[in-house]
């Protein structure tokens, strides 16, 4: 029996407006808990207005929008099937003749186009607010105007030159405008990729057009007495944007962005990783979220007793807690180069599906 027009009409008005009405519920409790961590950050900070964190919060509001809205898209097929079979409807339903698969199409094909909303609209959206919010947070809360990255040992990079590879570690560094200089520089010279050549010592180092001019600098070379030169230059292809870039994280780049940006980073010699992998995870989304329907869907369809109530919902609050812890551990996995980028990205998507598709088929046709 096909699915009529009307009923699929309703069943995904109803599942709609369950996701719509929770994902309002769950930004709201985000911006709340995010404004009041903002303003105790900011309580140290006298000359950091109401205003001004208000506007932080609203600013990182897409991003997390993002993140809940799997648990949304979970939580509001649960609500939604679940009210459905509490007032018998899709009892009737399904003694009419049809089956699970064909009322579940309406929830699964929204849920689809929420991903692909995510994708297309959303992500660009929340990549360009996420850079702002970050602008502002390291302008008011941390004291640093720069986009660069320092780790508390140093900062390290990686760049090409027309003889080789090189990679610069510095202490420390200071950025005004376009300029940018390394404190404490240690450069470490190869030919071709692994072959060392020399390491060079300086106390300061300034990027200029396609060089870096170092100041009282030492150069040594194997089996050769170290050379003192007052400037020094070492050709390279860095840039300020490529060098800020490459520090910027991959939730602050539109999916549409990414796949042109991953090449330029390798092109640079930098890892691209960390940006392929969340492009992949963006490209799963769609998958995700559909799966999302068919979890929810396996602990509601089924009409149970008033006390198994609370059962059931804890049963979709578990699993899909588990699936999100899942789903960070193969993440950092993948991350680590621990298993591979694809299977990294699509598995929690791929184990979601055959885990919902597994209880319903037992449930429907076991």
């Amino acid at each position: 029996m096909r699915l009529s027009t009307t009923l699929s009409v309703y069943v995904g008005r109803h599942f709609l407006l369950a996701v719509v009405s929770l994902l309002t519920l769950f930004l709201l409790l985000v911006f709340m808990f995010d404004a009041i961590e903002l303003l105790r950050r900011a309580a140290s900070k006298p000359d950091v207005s109401f205003d001004a964190v208000i506007k932080m919060a609203l600013l990182k509001l897409p991003h997390m929008s993002q993140k809940v809205l799997p648990f949304a898209i979970l939580f509001g097929g649960m609500m939604c099937f679940w009210r459905l079979t509490r007032s018998h409807e899709l009892v009737v339903t399904r003694g009419a003749g049809v089956s699970a698969w064909q009322f579940l199409l309406p929830a699964i094909a929204i849920s689809a186009a929420f991903g692909i909303f995510q994708i297309s609209v959303l992500n660009p959206l929340a990549s360009t607010t996420l850079a702002r919010f970050e602008q502002l947070e390291a302008l008011h809360l941390k004291g640093n105007q720069s986009l660069l990255a320092v780790s508390q040992s140093g900062m390290w990079l990686r760049q090409a030159n027309p003889d080789g590879q090189s990679v610069l570690y510095a202490k420390g560094y200071v950025q005004n405008g376009i300029d940018v200089e390394l404190h404490d520089v240690t450069v470490f010279t190869y030919v071709g990729k692994d072959t060392f050549r020399s390491r060079i010592s300086s106390p300061n180092a300034k990027l200029e057009d396609g060089f870096w001019r170092f100041k009282d600098a030492w150069i040594y070379e194997a089996e050769k007495p170290p050379v003192h030169e007052k400037q020094y230059w070492l050709a390279t292809d860095l840039t300020l944007d490529k060098i800020q870039d490459s520090f910027a994280p991959p939730e602050t780049m539109s999916f549409w962005d990414l796949p042109d940006f991953i090449e330029t980073l390798e092109k640079a010699g930098f890892s691209a990783v960390r940006h392929r992998l969340h492009w992949h995870s963006l490209l799963a989304a769609p998958l995700l979220l559909s799966a999302m329907v068919l979890v929810g869907a396996a602990f509601t369809l089924r009409h149970s007793r008033r006390g198994a109530t609370t059962y059931v919902v804890a049963g979709g609050v578990f699993t899909g807690f588990a699936l999100y812890f899942f789903s960070d551990v193969v993440l950092a996995l993948g991350l680590s180069d621990s298993i591979p980028i694809l299977l990294a990205a699509w598995s929690p998507s791929g184990v979601a599906t055959l885990l919902g598709l597994t209880t319903l088929l037992h449930l429907e046709d076991g």
